[in-house]
């Protein structure tokens, strides 16, 4: 996990390459189907670049758009292992419509599967890592099929731009700020994917519980759960909060985010204010993501657990194999 962590600006020197790129027509729209950090890639594109036409579909099936409009997408399968049940049945309910279909995977049935219907698909590298360690990997073979060369050019000069290292020794620091609390990080609704990723990070490499929301919508219903009395305090002692100020937010995001933690602070409760990167948007978000990784590795150490696997998830599949 540490290597994962201190070498992942290297992944966009990858070049992913789309085989049977002879079958891609040119799409203006996408659907992704794809669960935990198989999916993380869309979200991250679509808070990148919210215009691109990208719908995302975590479940089972297909998402419920017109039949018009999914003739007219093109329905990118990823899953990293590509043995994900949820995305394998997508695949099969889109092949059935006879939908334009991709496939993004390591190995596994998905990938067996768009092989066998050559179909276009990228295989991206194994690299013994989780999926969520492959998020630039994943987001520039979901770029690459969707065509769009110019962001692609973008993210390869991250490889370059983004200074992994740089961002331990802060995220230590803040590892050992919220050790023996339940973190809640907020952010302003464009940063929300980002607010979602480090809630991940904390379950998946922390072995935490966490939560996220955005302003100002929290504002106007959670934070009047933390308006604690005697009786009900005992609910939230253990709470941290983590705000992502972020100075391209709106001015009004600033205050409410401000007033929020004073307000939180008269209440007895800490509060933590993480500044992100000012850079380009797709930096400010990999940066971010980078120090999730750095805080939730430390935290792992604190506690003494395994910050790279995800046994509890194992033992569900073998759970519920069919």
């Amino acid at each position: 996990m540490y290597q994962s962590i201190k070498t992942f600006a290297e992944q966009f020197a990858y070049t992913p390459k789309i085989e049977n790129k002879n079958n891609l027509k040119k799409f203006k729209r996408f659907v992704l189907i794809g669960m935990g950090g198989s999916g993380f890639p869309g979200k991250l594109l679509k808070t990148w670049k919210p215009e691109i036409p990208l719908v995302i579909h975590q479940n089972y099936g297909l998402p419920s758009l017109a039949e018009s409009e999914l003739k007219q997408s093109l329905i990118i399968c990823c899953s990293h292992s590509g043995s994900t049940e949820e995305v394998l049945d997508g695949f099969d309910a889109a092949r059935a419509k006879k939908l334009p279909l991709a496939v993004i995977a390591t190995s596994g049935a998905l990938l067996e599967r768009a092989r066998k219907y050559n179909m276009p698909h990228v295989v991206i590298p194994q690299t013994g890592a989780q999926p969520r360690m492959a998020t630039g990997l994943m987001t520039q073979a979901l770029v690459a099929l969707m065509g769009d060369t110019a962001s692609l050019k973008e993210l390869r000069a991250l490889v370059h731009a983004l200074k992994p290292a740089s961002y331990e020794k802060t995220g230590a620091q803040l590892a050992q700020t919220l050790s023996n609390h339940v973190p809640v990080i907020y952010a302003s609704e464009q940063n929300g994917v980002i607010a979602l990723n480090w809630k991940i990070k904390f379950n998946e490499t922390g072995k935490s519980p966490a939560f996220w929301h955005v302003l100002p919508e929290l504002n106007h219903n959670e934070m009047t759960g933390f308006d604690h009395t005697p009786s009900t305090r005992t609910l939230s002692q253990n709470f941290h909060f983590v705000f992502l100020e972020d100075i391209t937010d709106h001015s009004r995001i600033h205050t409410r985010m401000r007033v929020t933690a004073t307000l939180y602070k008269k209440r007895g409760f800490p509060c933590t204010v993480v500044r992100l990167k000012k850079s380009s948007r797709i930096h400010t978000i990999f940066a971010a993501t980078i120090l999730a990784d750095w805080t939730t590795y430390h935290l792992a150490k604190i506690y003494g657990v395994d910050p790279q696997n995800v046994p509890m998830v194992e033992v569900f599949k073998k759970l519920i194999k069919r």
